[in-house]
């Protein structure tokens, strides 16, 4: 049996993974911003699963939470990053006060509750799970802001990685592609500008014609991950659905093709050594 500490539990994956592990017998302390979204969930699962309120750019709060994991449970296992939400709309069409507060949720939040979580993690062990996408892979116009925020998740999960394994702790970056949640209906924003200029390649209608749409099951996907976090052989990357192995696979392909192209040009860089 495990306890959880999940982030962003007020819908799609965060809930998903909640319910689930809680339904399985395992502990849950589930989080969101707003607890009265989620305040529900707890009758069914009394004695087994708590609500805190989070705001994951508040560091106080993610200590907090973390106090009341171990006063209640005597601490957890698992940390799941899930909180988030994603900013569409060219590079171009962006402003500062669009994309600066989705940073804050995407990748400074979730720094903020990994560092409020280790000092327990360190002492017991255990797993985190941050959330990225296939949008954490590969770029792709009209998502450059949540591509670039889904890669700092990716780069800040690698380091930890390396850095937590003599404490038996390990990192999954899981990476969905398209699920049949809300987040595509309640989680992405767009940005306010629209320049004509970019209709081609900006995906613009990306949310509208897609939501609702998506082929991916979202229970079998967090069953896939409850089964990764009991594994023993956990990899560090987990792309779920076949679009997300399909992004990957072109990314491999492209980087080996950029790397083989140039190899003998761009590795000639070092000092002439007599």
């Amino acid at each position: 049996m495990k306890t959880w500490l999940i982030t962003g539990c007020s819908s799609g994956f965060g809930r998903r993974l909640a319910l689930a592990a809680a339904q399985r017998g395992d502990k849950v302390v589930a989080t969101a911003r707003t607890v009265q979204s989620i305040e529900e969930m707890v009758a069914p699962f009394a004695g087994r699963m708590i609500t805190l309120p989070l705001d994951v750019t508040d560091a106080a709060a993610a200590r907090s939470a973390v106090a009341k994991a171990v006063e209640t449970f005597g601490g957890f296992d698992v940390l799941v990053n899930n909180a988030g939400y994603g900013l569409y709309g060219a590079i171009e069409e962006g402003t500062p006060e669009e994309y600066r507060p989705m940073f804050e949720v995407n990748v400074f939040g979730l720094i903020e509750a990994t560092r409020a979580a280790l000092p327990v993690l360190r002492r017991r062990g255990g797993t985190i799970v941050n959330m990225s996408s296939g949008a954490g892979i590969a770029g792709g116009g009209g998502g450059g802001y949540y591509n670039a925020a889904k890669f700092a998740v990716e780069g800040v999960s690698e380091a930890l990685a390396g850095e937590l394994r003599p404490f038996g702790i390990r990192v999954l970056i899981v990476e969905p592609g398209p699920f049949h949640t809300d987040f595509l209906g309640r989680s992405i924003t767009m940005a306010a500008k629209e320049m004509p200029d970019y209709a081609a390649s900006s995906r613009r209608h990306y949310r509208e014609t897609s939501d609702g749409n998506q082929a991916g099951d979202p229970d079998k996907a967090v069953a896939v991950i409850l089964r990764a976090v009991d594994a023993d052989d956990a990899p560090l990357h987990l792309p779920l659905g076949p679009v997300a192995h399909a992004i990957a696979e072109r990314k491999l392909a492209s980087f080996r093709r950029d790397i083989d192209a140039w190899r003998e040009i761009s590795i000639a860089t070092d000092f002439n050594r007599p």
